[in-house]
């Protein structure tokens, strides 16, 4: 079946996303096409009730500028442009300048966007410039292609390409050092506020000789880059016009963009709903550049335990958090194999025999993907993502979807299963608890306990289990603060509760607490509240040595600190000042 999807670009999707945002008023100024594409555009624009009598009909010969993007078995074909390379004449530049002075007198914030060559040049940018001086206490802000010089009195909004470009340097700028000097030298260069895109890296900005920096956020999922420029120059226009520090219109435009990456094969918009939901607490990405190059990792002296943040602990550590699966046991190590097939048998249904090889590795992408975002947390909330995903794909019918429940009972029939047989291994003294946990974790967790810390143990799997196999590993009394596990509901999250309690209920200090684990969602949390992190990114199958992949996951989530496992124990207690 084949599918036409339309949505506004470029000065269209900055309007567009200011309307979703719930601007008051957004007046929008400019020409459309007398042609297919420009009534399609009108037609969006009206529905959103943008399309007052400042946007004006082009000139006979438009043709409207639009780019399509095919896809063919859920891939991305190479794009097709349409349109483009007109210019106006002086009378139709004139009523368009007139009725920018006009918006002016009644607008906080006017937001100048250009993102093709054609009519502009340095003529229509001088009238601009005009226009601005003319009204001093209103808010310009600029995002071109090709002209961000030329404006005076304008805040900015640019990306890396540009930036090097304003600045005569080379373009080879990739870094966050580079991102913060090239911001903060275009602030002082115009005198005016700059914010910088990173895209996934998130959004640096510069004013009055303060620079700023917004981490990109980890939303999970598919991410679809186009239009989040536009979200972002909406956004800060947005903030501004609140009266927002430069600040609160950086933080805000990182979060709008990235919602609206994450919604695919349209330019997109964020709602005032998805903000509420997502901007308390999103999930910030920490230093990407390290995660990605373990060529830049700076470890301690004769160690292979890495100094992420160079944070230490600030006092006493009195109280640490511990996940279970991969941090402490290897008892349920292989889950991700059990997972895999299961998942790409609930999204394919009848499917999963007939269908091609194409289709096939793109769901096997889908599914691992998947995993990769989810680990940590608990099963049942893995199984509502599945649920999205079987649904978005559809092979499956609706009738036949099963609920989160449903899904979690066929994982852990095959977990489990193979759970048992380990244990009966144990139980047999085959093998040793030791085997099943990650070298040294046991004195670990006696030395800690004789030190003083009261150590909790917290998993996204079910409590009972947790409890059941910590027992049998022999190592659950160690556990004073209590085991912690989930309970059935995706309303409680072990990891997140147990440090919300520990904070809130038992006069601990975040600077006096430690979260351990080889998942991003107790990093994630742990460094939220400003407890101290310590990534273990194990290798589950020799149980020492380091999972590269693993590394990343957990310093892109906050670790202040990563161990391959925990065989060089003093040098890592005494890095903790607990030796």
């Amino acid at each position: 079946m084949e599918l036409q999807r339309y949505s506004p670009g470029g000065a269209g999707n900055v309007a567009a996303n200011l309307s979703a945002l719930g601007v008051g008023t957004v007046t929008v100024i400019g020409m459309v096409g007398d042609d297919l594409f420009g009534a399609e555009l009108r037609r969006q624009l009206t529905q959103a009730g943008l399309a007052g009598d400042n946007l004006m009909p082009a000139p006979a010969g438009w043709r409207t500028l639009v780019y399509a993007k095919p896809y063919r078995q859920g891939q991305e074909m190479e794009r097709f442009d349409f349109g483009g390379g007109h210019t106006l004449q002086m009378a139709d530049v004139a009523l368009l300048l007139k009725r920018v002075e006009q918006s002016a007198t009644t607008s906080d914030v006017v937001v100048i966007n250009q993102q093709v060559p054609g009519f502009w040049n340095a003529e229509l940018v001088d009238a601009v410039n005009a226009i601005v001086a003319r009204h001093p206490t209103v808010r310009f802000i600029v995002d071109s292609r090709d002209l961000s010089d030329r404006f005076v009195g304008c805040a900015l909004k640019v990306n890396l390409t540009e930036a090097t470009r304003m600045l005569g340097e080379d373009g080879a700028a990739v870094g966050r050092d580079d991102a913060l000097r090239l911001v903060a030298l275009l602030a002082k260069r115009c005198g005016q506020p700059v914010f910088l895109t990173r895209g996934a890296d998130g959004l640096v900005a510069a004013m009055n000789g303060i620079v700023v920096d917004v981490p990109g956020i980890e939303l999970g999922g598919a991410v679809d880059a186009v239009g989040a420029g536009d979200a972002a120059l909406a956004a800060v226009a947005a903030a501004l016009a609140a009266k927002g520090s430069v600040l609160e219109a950086a933080t805000f435009a990182n979060l709008v963009a990235a919602i609206t990456t994450r919604k695919i094969r349209t330019t997109g918009t964020a709602s005032p709903e998805e903000l509420r939901r997502i901007g308390p607490a999103p999930d910030y990405v920490y230093t990407p550049r390290l995660a990605a190059q373990s060529r830049l990792r700076r470890v301690l002296p004769d160690t292979e335990i890495e100094t992420v943040t160079g944070r230490v602990p600030e006092g006493r550590i009195r109280h640490a958090i511990f996940d279970h699966d991969g941090t402490i046991s290897v008892l349920r190590q292989g889950w991700e194999a059990v997972m895999e097939p299961m998942m790409v048998r609930a999204v394919l249904g009848s499917r999963l025999e007939t269908i091609d090889d194409v289709t096939h590795a793109r769901i096997l992408a889908a599914v691992r993907e998947l995993i990769d975002r989810t680990t940590g947390i608990q099963t049942l909330a893995q199984m509502t993502a599945l649920i999205a995903l079987v649904r978005a794909e559809g092979f499956v019918p609706a009738a036949d979807v099963l609920d989160e429940h449903g899904y979690k009972a066929i994982y852990n029939e095959a977990l489990l299963a193979m759970v048992r047989d380990r244990r009966r291994q144990l139980d047999r003294g085959e093998l040793a608890s030791e085997d099943w946990q990650i070298k040294n974790a046991r004195p670990l967790l006696e030395r800690l306990r004789a030190r003083g810390v009261v150590l909790y143990l917290a998993s996204g799997t079910d409590v009972d289990d947790v409890r059941d196999e910590a027992k049998a590993l022999g190592y659950a009394d160690l556990f004073d603060g209590g085991i912690f596990g989930a309970v059935g509901s995706l309303d409680a999250e072990a990891k997140r509760d147990v440090l919300k309690r520990i904070l809130t209920s038992s006069g601990v200090e975040p600077a006096e607490l430690m979260v351990v684990g080889d998942g991003p969602v107790e990093m994630r949390e742990g460094r939220r509240r400003g407890a101290y992190t310590v990534g273990v990114a194990s290798d589950e199958v020799r149980r020492h040595g380091i999972d590269w992949r693993k590394r990343t996951r957990l310093i892109r989530a906050g670790s202040d600190l990563i161990v391959p496992d925990f065989s060089q124990l003093d040098a890592l207690l005494h890095h903790l000042n607990l030796a």
